[in-house]
């Protein structure tokens, strides 16, 4: 459910992609730091735009170096972090280990079962520290799976259990900007559950798994694609109207190519691969 909110690099200038490389190297850097080697596995570009939308918004002081490591050995590249930096490792191993876990349960799936294990420590220890975002992410995860259970047609609500959970991670302080950041974050779950439905239509159809998009499409045939489309384009519009109610000038040019441009990058990418498949068949 990862990977889904990425840049669009032929619209980025120079500047800002160096800067995003930084941010998601920082992060990067900073899994490795707090989790180890098992950390830096997790890293994704999902929580790399919550860095770059959280330090735009409350504008911490950012510590920038040049490091090597194994993934790019040869060069010094660019790391920035700040104490955002820090929230962000630890939601990312919140949601690893639901992840891994919700693996385990549906499909006995074993590099899940082991991935849990290894996280569960640090989950545990961090339940005490983000109570809020935590217990959220556990109702929505469990409401989430009897919902798939049951076989839900209820697109509104399945995709809504993960924007609710995403909503409260991207709130870090409850302040005078929780409610639009909780609503971003809210509509971003959503778009991410159902892109990750999307993506998965063949895959789940083959292994008889629960797909809201395949329940859609057996009723709604005809008209599937655009009112898909449909749906998708509602949520980024939603996020996107939260987001500019939101004071950020800083790396604004990035959270905007993310959120205007970015997104739908993979999603055409999906479809011309559905099409490609389609054709071959």
């Amino acid at each position: 459910m990862f990977g889904y909110v990425c840049i669009n690099q032929p619209e980025l200038k120079i500047k800002d992609y160096e800067a995003y490389r930084g941010y998601y190297c920082g992060l990067c850097r900073n899994l490795q730091k707090r989790y180890g080697r098992i950390g830096q596995m997790l890293l994704n570009y999902d929580m790399t735009f919550l860095v770059i939308l959280l330090d735009g918004l409350y504008e911490p002081k950012e510590q920038e170096e040049l490091h090597r490591c194994i993934p790019h050995p040869v060069h010094s590249h660019r790391q920035i972090q700040s104490e955002i930096t820090d929230y962000a490792a630890d939601m990312n191993v919140l949601l690893s280990y639901q992840k891994a876990v919700d693996d385990w349960k549906d499909e006995r799936s074993g590099p899940g079962r082991i991935l849990a294990a290894a996280l569960r420590g640090g989950y545990e220890k961090m339940k005490g520290t983000y109570k809020r975002q935590a217990e959220t992410l556990e109702e929505s995860i469990r409401l989430l799976s009897e919902a798939e259970k049951a076989e839900s047609e209820d697109l509104d609500y399945v995709a809504g259990l993960s924007g609710k959970f995403l909503g409260e991670i991207f709130v870090w302080r409850e302040d005078i900007w929780q409610e639009d950041l909780r609503t971003l974050g809210f509509f971003l779950g959503k778009f991410i559950y159902l892109m990750d439905a999307f993506e998965d239509m063949e895959k789940d159809r083959k292994k008889g798994n629960y797909n809201i998009f395949l329940i859609r499409q057996r009723k709604m045939p005809e008209t599937f694609d655009k009112d898909t489309e449909g749906i998708l384009v509602d949520m980024m519009t939603q996020c996107a109207r939260a987001f500019e109610r939101l004071p950020i000038l800083h790396r604004s040019e990035i959270l905007r190519n993310i959120l205007y441009s970015g997104v739908w990058s993979r999603y055409r990418a999906i479809q011309e691969k559905r099409k490609k498949n389609e054709k071959s068949l």
